[in-house]
């Protein structure tokens, strides 16, 4: 049964909240009891993927004819943010989630027979979604990629690797940046292709991390992999505007998330310090101690008042405010993920330092969250590049 609540043509704080603490208690019957093994396994339990769908968070955002749950913005991220609260693992919610970023291009730009094939059954949880665009040689620059796929009769026969790719061991569904035109070496020459993930020729190497432990994040190799043409995702050539429109929401979320985690770091290292003795009284007690809170409290409320206008525009803009979105909303986005994911890294250095030696120890959400903070800052698009991109749309 869906422990989402019954949406009303206006979002109230009740629906907030009750996603807020059916989050809560998922992560606190199913995941906090495994997550220490998951991390050691590299992955979790695919039965996971059944539960969320289950709870509807896997179809929350989605079209109804899929099995979805159309929702805005201000939900989806309520969600994101009590997850990572109470869960502190981005491994976790990235490869659980990781169809939030594989299956926009095709939602949006698929045929009805291609949505039909892919959508349902993952929103439904019985298959997993990935996106696979950096590579080897070069991440940010997409416009640079070289994984090749040429058409033969009704085939695409695609060749090339991917790299850092979640959920990338276990996917049945990929969505790969492909090069289709092969004299075009800039983005024009792109396109957007669906792989099934048991498509003869396509090999998976797991890669060793910092952080996202438990996330299966792998390395692809296509090799004369042949896919039928009907999964082009949109038209020839347009595969590079698509990536830039899924790099919104995926950044968008991604500043979800981050906000999330800061606060799984204040609350744990507020935990602490109540109950730490230091001197013959509680660390709270000290007022260095007290400034470190508000440091990070400062930070986290900024985040949360950035986040909640820029996802407000983006729930606007898809009730088809024109005026909502834009070049100016792309830069917001774009800085919006920079300072999330700087809220976080301070937060989390804050935490460990709080929480002193037991803060170095495996098993604290704030050593997780220290060691995942790198990937947030890179992934999705890198803080120097969020601010090369927010210039240009800002005119400068």
């Amino acid at each position: 049964m869906s422990a989402l609540p019954e949406l009303a043509q206006e979002l109230g704080p009740e629906d907030v909240a009750a996603v807020e603490d059916a989050a809560r208690r998922f992560i606190q019957t199913e995941v906090a009891p495994h997550l220490a093994d998951w991390e050691e396994a590299g992955e979790f339990p695919r039965s996971l993927y059944q539960r969320a769908a289950d709870l509807g968070w896997l179809g929350l955002g989605y079209p109804e004819r899929f099995g979805g749950t159309p929702a805005p913005w201000a939900l989806r991220n309520a969600l994101t943010i009590a997850l990572a609260r109470n869960g502190g693992s981005g491994g976790l919610m990235a490869s659980l989630f990781s169809l939030n970023i594989g299956l926009p291009p095709v939602l949006r730009h698929g045929s009805a027979a291609l949505q039909q094939q892919v959508v349902p059954d993952v929103l439904a949880g019985r298959k997993i979604a990935a996106l696979a665009i950096t590579e080897p040689g070069g991440g940010t620059d997409v416009s640079a990629l070289k994984t090749t796929a040429r058409l033969e009769g009704n085939e695409y026969v695609v060749d090339g690797e991917k790299t850092f790719i979640t959920s990338g061991m276990r996917a049945d569904w990929i969505t790969v940046a492909v090069r289709t035109d092969l004299k075009n070496k800039g983005p024009m020459g792109i396109s957007m292709l669906m792989v099934p993930g048991d498509a003869p020729g396509l090999s998976r190497s797991p890669l060793q991390k910092m952080g996202w432990h438990c996330s299966d994040t792998a390395q692809l190799r296509f090799d004369g992999v042949r896919v039928p043409a009907s999964n082009l995702v949109g038209e020839e050539g347009a595969g590079f505007k698509i990536i830039l429109t899924n790099f919104n929401g995926e950044r968008l979320s991604m500043a979800a998330m981050a906000l999330g985690f800061a606060e799984c770091c204040y609350d744990e290292a507020l935990s602490w310090a109540q109950q730490r003795k230091t001197f013959g009284t509680a660390l709270i007690d000290h007022q260095v101690i007290r400034h470190k809170f508000m440091d990070m409290k400062m930070r986290i409320e900024s985040t949360r008042a950035w986040l909640h206008a820029v996802a407000a525009r983006a729930d606007a803009g898809d009730r088809g405010d024109k005026s909502a979105k834009g070049a100016e909303w792309v830069a917001q986005v774009c800085l919006l993920k920079n300072h999330a994911t700087q809220t976080m890294q301070f937060c989390a250095d804050q935490g460990v330092q709080i929480l002193g030696g037991m803060g170095y120890m495996r098993g604290t959400a704030c050593e997780r969250i220290y060691r995942e903070v790198k990937v947030m800052m890179i992934g999705g698009g890198a803080e120097e590049i969020m601010k090369e991109l927010a210039s240009r749309q800002l005119g400068l």
